[in-house]
Protein backbone atom coordinates (compact mmCIF):
# COMPACT_ATOMS: atom_id res chain seq x y z
CA UNK A 1 0.00 0.00 0.00
CA UNK A 2 1.14 3.55 -0.71
CA UNK A 3 2.00 5.72 2.26
CA UNK A 4 2.30 9.49 2.51
CA UNK A 5 4.57 11.50 4.80
CA UNK A 6 4.38 15.22 5.50
CA UNK A 7 7.52 17.05 6.67
CA UNK A 8 6.70 20.34 8.35
CA UNK A 9 9.95 22.22 7.97
CA UNK A 10 10.92 20.76 4.64
CA UNK A 11 14.22 22.64 4.58
CA UNK A 12 15.35 21.01 7.84
CA UNK A 13 18.36 18.71 7.54
CA UNK A 14 16.89 16.34 10.11
CA UNK A 15 13.47 16.42 8.47
CA UNK A 16 14.91 15.59 5.06
CA UNK A 17 17.02 12.77 6.49
CA UNK A 18 13.99 11.28 8.26
CA UNK A 19 11.99 11.51 5.03
CA UNK A 20 14.72 9.72 3.10
CA UNK A 21 14.64 6.85 5.58
CA UNK A 22 10.85 6.72 5.52
CA UNK A 23 11.06 6.20 1.77
CA UNK A 24 13.36 3.24 2.41
CA UNK A 25 10.70 1.93 4.81
CA UNK A 26 7.96 2.06 2.20
CA UNK A 27 6.64 5.63 2.12
CA UNK A 28 5.88 6.48 -1.50
CA UNK A 29 4.74 10.12 -1.34
CA UNK A 30 6.58 12.93 0.45
CA UNK A 31 5.18 16.42 0.99
CA UNK A 32 7.77 19.00 2.05
CA UNK A 33 6.26 22.08 3.68
CA UNK A 34 8.18 25.29 4.32
CA UNK A 35 8.31 28.99 3.64
CA UNK A 36 9.81 29.85 0.25
CA UNK A 37 8.84 26.40 -0.96
CA UNK A 38 10.05 27.23 -4.46
CA UNK A 39 13.59 26.91 -3.09
CA UNK A 40 13.16 23.28 -2.01
CA UNK A 41 14.40 21.87 -5.31
CA UNK A 42 17.51 20.19 -3.83
CA UNK A 43 15.46 18.42 -1.15
CA UNK A 44 12.86 17.33 -3.70
CA UNK A 45 15.55 15.94 -6.00
CA UNK A 46 17.23 14.12 -3.13
CA UNK A 47 14.06 12.34 -2.10
CA UNK A 48 13.16 11.41 -5.67
CA UNK A 49 16.63 9.94 -6.04
CA UNK A 50 16.02 8.00 -2.83
CA UNK A 51 13.08 6.27 -4.48
CA UNK A 52 9.99 8.31 -3.59
CA UNK A 53 7.27 7.96 -6.22
CA UNK A 54 6.04 11.53 -5.72
CA UNK A 55 7.62 14.50 -3.94
CA UNK A 56 5.90 17.86 -3.61
CA UNK A 57 6.89 21.18 -2.06
CA UNK A 58 4.13 23.29 -0.53
CA UNK A 59 4.08 26.69 1.12
CA UNK A 60 3.82 26.63 4.92
CA UNK A 61 4.39 29.25 7.60
CA UNK A 62 4.40 27.58 11.00
CA UNK A 63 3.85 30.89 12.78
CA UNK A 64 0.47 31.41 11.10
CA UNK A 65 -1.31 29.13 13.55
CA UNK A 66 -4.73 30.36 12.49
CA UNK A 67 -4.07 28.88 9.04
CA UNK A 68 -2.90 25.45 10.24
CA UNK A 69 -6.24 23.68 9.84
CA UNK A 70 -6.80 25.09 6.35
CA UNK A 71 -3.25 24.11 5.40
CA UNK A 72 -3.86 20.49 6.44
CA UNK A 73 -7.13 20.50 4.50
CA UNK A 74 -5.27 21.56 1.36
CA UNK A 75 -2.56 18.93 1.81
CA UNK A 76 -5.08 16.14 2.29
CA UNK A 77 -7.21 17.35 -0.61
CA UNK A 78 -4.17 17.17 -2.90
CA UNK A 79 -2.42 14.09 -1.53
CA UNK A 80 -4.94 12.12 0.49
CA UNK A 81 -4.68 11.18 4.17
CA UNK A 82 -1.21 11.65 5.63
CA UNK A 83 0.20 8.61 7.40
CA UNK A 84 3.36 10.09 8.95
CA UNK A 85 4.04 13.68 9.97
CA UNK A 86 7.48 14.94 10.98
CA UNK A 87 7.44 18.26 12.81
CA UNK A 88 10.92 19.50 11.94
CA UNK A 89 10.44 23.28 11.99
CA UNK A 90 11.98 25.53 14.60
CA UNK A 91 14.42 28.36 15.26
CA UNK A 92 17.34 28.74 17.65
CA UNK A 93 16.98 32.49 18.00
CA UNK A 94 19.47 34.92 19.49
CA UNK A 95 19.63 34.53 23.27
CA UNK A 96 21.44 37.82 23.86
CA UNK A 97 18.89 39.73 21.80
CA UNK A 98 15.98 37.91 23.43
CA UNK A 99 17.06 39.07 26.89
CA UNK A 100 16.16 42.66 26.03
CA UNK A 101 13.92 42.32 22.97
CA UNK A 102 10.62 40.91 24.18
CA UNK A 103 9.25 40.54 20.66
CA UNK A 104 12.18 38.32 19.67
CA UNK A 105 11.81 36.19 22.81
CA UNK A 106 8.12 35.72 22.04
CA UNK A 107 8.89 34.87 18.41
CA UNK A 108 11.24 32.05 19.47
CA UNK A 109 8.72 30.62 21.92
CA UNK A 110 5.89 30.98 19.40
CA UNK A 111 7.70 29.01 16.70
CA UNK A 112 9.29 26.40 18.91
CA UNK A 113 6.36 25.82 21.26
CA UNK A 114 3.04 27.47 20.38
CA UNK A 115 3.10 26.54 16.69
CA UNK A 116 4.12 22.98 17.57
CA UNK A 117 1.24 22.67 20.05
CA UNK A 118 -1.18 23.89 17.41
CA UNK A 119 -0.04 21.42 14.78
CA UNK A 120 0.26 18.45 17.12
CA UNK A 121 -3.26 19.04 18.45
CA UNK A 122 -4.79 19.31 14.99
CA UNK A 123 -2.88 16.32 13.62
CA UNK A 124 -3.62 14.07 16.59
CA UNK A 125 -7.33 14.83 16.34
CA UNK A 126 -7.41 14.10 12.60
CA UNK A 127 -5.47 10.88 12.96
CA UNK A 128 -7.68 9.72 15.80
CA UNK A 129 -10.80 10.26 13.70
CA UNK A 130 -9.19 8.33 10.86
CA UNK A 131 -7.92 5.58 13.16
CA UNK A 132 -4.22 5.64 12.26
CA UNK A 133 -1.12 7.79 11.98
CA UNK A 134 2.36 8.49 13.33
CA UNK A 135 3.76 11.78 14.61
CA UNK A 136 7.42 12.67 15.18
CA UNK A 137 8.25 15.66 17.39
CA UNK A 138 11.69 16.95 18.33
CA UNK A 139 12.53 18.06 21.84
CA UNK A 140 16.13 18.73 22.95
CA UNK A 141 18.56 18.23 25.79
CA UNK A 142 18.18 22.02 26.17
CA UNK A 143 14.69 21.44 27.54
CA UNK A 144 15.63 18.90 30.21
CA UNK A 145 16.82 21.59 32.59
CA UNK A 146 16.86 25.10 31.21
CA UNK A 147 20.26 26.80 31.30
CA UNK A 148 20.99 30.45 31.74
CA UNK A 149 22.99 30.46 28.49
CA UNK A 150 19.98 29.62 26.28
CA UNK A 151 16.94 29.88 28.51
CA UNK A 152 14.56 31.27 25.88
CA UNK A 153 15.09 28.40 23.42
CA UNK A 154 15.41 25.92 26.28
CA UNK A 155 12.14 27.00 27.87
CA UNK A 156 10.30 26.48 24.58
CA UNK A 157 11.77 22.99 24.24
CA UNK A 158 10.88 22.23 27.87
CA UNK A 159 7.30 23.21 27.16
CA UNK A 160 7.19 21.16 23.98
CA UNK A 161 8.66 18.14 25.75
CA UNK A 162 5.98 18.30 28.43
CA UNK A 163 3.16 18.82 25.95
CA UNK A 164 4.29 16.03 23.63
CA UNK A 165 4.79 13.64 26.54
CA UNK A 166 1.27 14.34 27.77
CA UNK A 167 -0.20 14.02 24.29
CA UNK A 168 1.57 10.69 23.82
CA UNK A 169 -0.05 9.46 27.03
CA UNK A 170 -3.45 10.70 25.82
CA UNK A 171 -2.95 8.78 22.56
CA UNK A 172 -1.97 5.56 24.36
CA UNK A 173 -4.32 2.76 23.40
CA UNK A 174 -5.35 4.44 20.17
CA UNK A 175 -3.99 3.66 16.71
CA UNK A 176 -2.10 6.96 16.67
CA UNK A 177 1.52 6.95 17.78
CA UNK A 178 3.70 9.89 18.82
CA UNK A 179 7.49 9.59 18.93
CA UNK A 180 9.37 12.21 20.93
CA UNK A 181 13.02 12.59 19.88
CA UNK A 182 15.46 14.20 22.33
CA UNK A 183 18.77 14.95 20.59
CA UNK A 184 21.79 16.66 22.04
CA UNK A 185 23.68 19.41 20.26
CA UNK A 186 23.21 18.79 16.52
CA UNK A 187 26.08 19.82 14.27
CA UNK A 188 24.42 21.31 11.20
CA UNK A 189 23.26 24.51 9.51
CA UNK A 190 21.28 25.65 12.54
CA UNK A 191 24.35 25.57 14.80
CA UNK A 192 26.96 26.60 12.24
CA UNK A 193 29.76 28.57 13.86
CA UNK A 194 29.01 27.26 17.36
CA UNK A 195 31.39 24.98 19.27
CA UNK A 196 29.91 21.47 19.60
CA UNK A 197 28.81 20.46 23.09
CA UNK A 198 29.65 17.08 24.68
CA UNK A 199 27.80 14.12 23.13
CA UNK A 200 27.05 16.11 19.99
CA UNK A 201 25.32 14.39 17.11
CA UNK A 202 24.46 14.94 13.43
CA UNK A 203 21.23 15.19 11.42
CA UNK A 204 21.96 11.76 9.91
CA UNK A 205 22.36 10.10 13.31
CA UNK A 206 19.25 11.78 14.70
CA UNK A 207 17.22 10.64 11.69
CA UNK A 208 18.53 7.09 11.90
CA UNK A 209 17.69 6.85 15.59
CA UNK A 210 14.24 8.35 15.02
CA UNK A 211 13.25 6.00 12.22
CA UNK A 212 14.63 2.99 14.11
CA UNK A 213 12.49 4.02 17.10
CA UNK A 214 9.43 4.39 14.83
CA UNK A 215 9.92 0.86 13.51
CA UNK A 216 9.99 -0.48 17.06
CA UNK A 217 6.99 1.56 18.16
CA UNK A 218 8.93 3.40 20.85
CA UNK A 219 7.54 6.52 22.48
CA UNK A 220 10.82 8.39 22.97
CA UNK A 221 14.45 8.21 21.99
CA UNK A 222 17.58 10.05 23.13
CA UNK A 223 20.29 10.77 20.55
CA UNK A 224 22.86 9.59 21.39
CA UNK A 225 21.49 7.09 23.90
CA UNK A 226 24.07 8.03 26.53
CA UNK A 227 22.47 11.46 26.68
CA UNK A 228 19.81 10.03 29.01
CA UNK A 229 22.45 9.60 31.73
CA UNK A 230 23.73 13.14 31.22
CA UNK A 231 20.18 14.46 31.51
CA UNK A 232 19.74 12.64 34.82
CA UNK A 233 22.94 14.23 36.11
CA UNK A 234 21.73 17.66 34.99
CA UNK A 235 18.61 17.34 37.12
CA UNK A 236 20.67 16.60 40.24
CA UNK A 237 23.23 19.38 39.84
CA UNK A 238 23.08 22.12 42.53
CA UNK A 239 21.60 25.40 41.31
CA UNK A 240 24.72 27.40 42.21
CA UNK A 241 26.76 25.25 39.84
CA UNK A 242 24.05 24.94 37.22
CA UNK A 243 23.65 28.66 36.64
CA UNK A 244 27.30 28.86 35.59
CA UNK A 245 27.01 26.07 33.04
CA UNK A 246 28.01 27.09 29.49
CA UNK A 247 25.75 26.45 26.51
Amino acid sequence: MSRTALVLGGRSEIGTEVARRLVADGVTTIVLAARRSDDLGPQVDELRAAGATAVSAVEFDADQTGEHAAFLDRVEAAHGPVDDVVLAFGILGDQQRAETDAAHAVAVVHTDYVAQVSMLTLLAARMRRRGSGRLVAFSSIAGVRVRRANYVYGSAKAGLDGFASGLADALHGSAVHLLLVRPGFVVGRMTEGMSPAPLSTTPEKVAEAATAALRRGRGEVWVPGRLRLLAAAFRLMPRAIWRRMPR
